[in-house]
């Protein structure tokens, strides 16, 4: 499956052979999602770091910001964490490329509608310019946020439905 190296491989092996130590999946960091999963940490820890530090509190609106961008942010981490480290190959019964996708579409979505609420909120008239600088900052690095996570659906829901693999290559089995 393009862009979740590992991710078609079958379980073999015995049940107690999964004590080994996790290995880092160089082929997860070059591929399509695995660059775009740094890039959302990145850019997700740039929207609510710049969010923090202005007075957000004052506004209702920054707060779903925050709760987005956070939340997300938590997330994707893990998900690159578990991708990284191959984790994912041990908890076989569950369907990370239908996971992936789903979490990425939830993201896309609410995304837009943190970009959308945070690029609204900003007021060209702040009584506190570095705030105002600040507040626009995120609302650009949300926007790059929400375009990364609907690529990362794009390149996510390919991989589920197996697009550029055939049945023959999509069923890859280890047997050493």
């Amino acid at each position: 499956m393009a862009g979740l190296s590992g991710a078609a491989r079958t379980r073999s092996g015995s049940p107690g052979s999964s004590a080994a130590l996790p290995a880092l999946d160089g082929a997860f960091l070059r591929s399509p999602l695995g660059g775009l999963m740094g890039a959302q940490a990145v850019l997700g820890l740039l929207v609510w770091a710049l969010i923090a530090d202005t007075t957000y509190h004052l506004h209702a609106a920054y707060g779903w910001v925050m709760f987005v961008s956070i939340f997300f942010w938590i997330v994707t981490v893990l998900f690159f964490i578990t991708y990284l480290l191959q984790l994912q190959l041990r908890f076989y019964v569950i369907p990370w490329p239908l996971v992936l996708m789903i979490f990425n579409a939830v993201a896309t979505v609410l995304y837009i509608t943190a970009f959308v609420t945070c690029a609204a909120a900003v007021q060209p008239t702040s009584w506190r310019q570095w705030d105002y600088n600040r507040r626009a900052a995120a609302s650009f690095f949300a926007g790059l946020t929400m375009i990364a996570y609907g690529a990362s659906t794009f390149f996510s829901f390919r991989a589920w439905k197996g697009f550029g693999s055939n049945a023959a290559t999509s069923q890859v089995t280890d047997h050493t």
